[in-house]
């Protein structure tokens, strides 16, 4: 949890609001990634990327 507050003070601070969506699509991939990861899905998910 520290490291989240970290990037959200830097986004705070520095007012770089335009980085929240990349950093909310990077986290949602990295999710879906790690959840199929053990699924029937996991070659097809891995094909798009």
């Amino acid at each position: 949890m520290g490291r989240i507050r970290e990037v959200v003070d830097f986004l705070k601070v520095r007012k770089k609001w335009w980085l929240t969506p990349i950093v909310v699509v990077l986290l949602l991939l990295s999710l879906v990634l790690v959840l199929t990861q053990g699924s029937v899905l996991a070659p097809f998910i891995y094909a798009i990327f």
